[in-house]
């Protein structure tokens, strides 16, 4: 059963642990500049995992908060490198994982492709 939290209680437990958002950047440094990743895209990226992360959490199992805020941040880090290394776009949104452009699409943007054809 998740809890019910209101708005304002939410918003200051997001305040009180975005120490948890700096930690899990800090600590996967080296696989976010890997991946050509801007700080402040990951930053965003993990504070609206963690506010979900908050208003979804489910005290009966087992996990404390914070366990559970790390734990959420950690799986969002792999999204945001998986998102950028297979598509080749920084910054790519989680949801860019299902995007699919047409030829046709592309050729009446006037995108040019390999071959010197439109």
């Amino acid at each position: 059963m998740k809890w019910s939290i209101t708005t304002q209680e939410r918003n200051a437990l997001v305040e009180s642990h975005l120490g948890c958002i700096w930690w899990t950047i800090n600590k996967n440094r080296r696989l976010i500049a890997a991946a050509d990743l801007d700080d402040d895209d990951v930053f965003q990226q993990l504070a609206v995992r963690m506010i979900r992360a908050i208003q979804n959490y489910d005290p009966d199992k087992g996990k404390n908060l914070e366990q559970h805020i790390f734990a959420q941040l950690q799986y969002e880090i792999l999204n945001c490198k998986d998102a950028a290394k297979r598509y080749g776009l920084k910054g790519a949104p989680y949801g860019a994982r299902d995007l699919v452009v047409s030829w046709e699409a592309l050729a009446d943007a006037g995108v040019q492709f390999a071959g010197g054809g439109t």
